[in-house]
């Protein structure tokens, strides 16, 4: 029996079951198989690109597009307004793949689902919810593993994420169709891809269960909430993982390395495109920190966001580029007042939406320029075994 180690829970120290060791293959029991590393996950994108590149008449598909929603915390509302933007302007693609990461993985099922479910999005980022969840009144006794405490998050994302949209999920999953959310195990300091459509498909209670619990560790901001904790087991011996913020260890999610390494993903892709949703600012907005403490933390959160989103989506760009693949993004506008991602108050939030509804009108996909490879990326990719 493997032993327990003292961590804490909402301010109260609790005992938990050890991670995991190196190279032991752990599952939630009855749902095997919905969870992988980022190179196991691009067995279930062979199986979405096997069903929906068949010839247009087979399926009514005009072609096969890949949606990216990135973390940003309160600048969620930006994807949040984009989405429901291009639905009004009648230009909204169609997505064979949605991933998400952090505030990313809880608009991604409605960004997967598609415009009628728009009503529920836009509430959920514009409803005073975030507000109401995320304010001083709601810390987490003496701040606990984080400062607010986990029911405000799981609130948050029970009352948008129920029974029923689980249920269109699975719907669209037996299409062909995947839905990606990303978490960072901590313990193996790893990302964790998840399954989300294969876990809607299973079903049940338990099915809703583990689809919100996954929502709230993607989302659970290091310092702001707790990690969530995911019991498993492996050859009959209980372990325990311990889960954040995907956005720790994959600020953008596109799709497993493995398949874009894939020689026949142009091919796939063809007459498609991937679209990533930044949800920040990306440029650099110089001025002068107030010496306080919330003054710092707040700028250096935006500062992280703005430097990782940027090499992440600069990453993206050379890799799509060698292999032909179609890439644009978009991101929150440069504005002073857009600065500050950790602000949930309504009408910051609802303003944000509206940039994003307003930019979803005119052009709103922007080509990202492909930074030339070091020499040490092109030997890489020239001696890496291709499939």
């Amino acid at each position: 029996m493997p032993d327990r180690h003292i961590t804490r829970r909402n301010g109260l120290f609790r005992t938990r079951l050890p991670a995991p060791a190196a190279g032991v293959r752990a599952s939630m029991p009855g749902f095997e198989g919905v969870r992988f590393s980022v190179e196991q996950a691009e067995d279930s994108l062979n199986a979405a690109a096997d069903r929906l590149s068949l010839p247009r008449s087979a399926v009514g598909r005009k072609e096969f597009n890949i949606l990216a929603i990135s973390g940003g915390a309160a600048g969620g509302a930006f994807g949040a307004g984009v989405l429901v933007g291009m639905t009004r302007a009648g230009k909204r693609p169609d997505f064979a793949i949605v991933t998400g990461v952090s505030t990313g993985a809880l608009m991604a099922p409605f960004a997967f689902l598609g415009p009628t479910w728009d009503a529920r999005l836009t509430d959920a980022y514009t409803g005073g919810h975030a507000k109401n969840l995320l304010s001083l009144r709601r810390l987490a006794p003496a701040f606990g593993s984080g400062i607010f405490q986990a029911a405000n998050l799981e609130e948050l994302v029970d009352s948008f994420i129920d029974q029923a949209v689980v249920d269109a999920v699975a719907v669209e999953h037996l299409k062909g169709r995947r839905l990606l959310v990303a978490t960072t195990d901590l313990d193996s300091q790893q990302t964790a891809i998840w399954d989300m459509g294969e876990i809607a498909s299973r079903g049940g209670e338990a099915a809703l269960v583990l689809f919100r619990d996954i929502l709230v560790a993607s989302a659970s901001l290091p310092g702001l909430f707790p990690p969530r904790s995911f019991p498993c087991e492996a050859d009959g011996v209980a372990y325990e993982e311990m889960h954040v913020d995907g956005g720790v260890s994959a600020p953008l999610f596109i799709m497993p390395e493995a398949m874009l390494r894939w020689k026949q993903l142009g091919r796939r892709l063809k007459g498609g495109r991937i679209y990533v949703v930044v949800n920040t600012v990306l440029e650099q907005a110089p001025r002068t920190t107030s010496p306080n403490l919330a003054s710092i933390l707040v700028r250096s959160f935006d500062t992280m966001l703005r430097f990782s989103y940027r090499n992440a989506l600069s990453n993206a760009a050379t890799f799509c580029a060698g292999m032909g693949l179609p890439l644009s993004f978009t991101s929150i506008p440069d504005v002073a007042e857009n600065g500050n991602m950790l602000s949930f108050d309504t009408a910051n939030m609802k303003r944000i939406f509206d940039e994003g509804v307003a930019l979803a009108q005119g052009p709103l996909w922007v080509t990202p320029v492909a930074e030339p490879p070091t020499l040490g990326q092109f030997i890489e990719n020239m001696t890496r075994p291709r499939d």
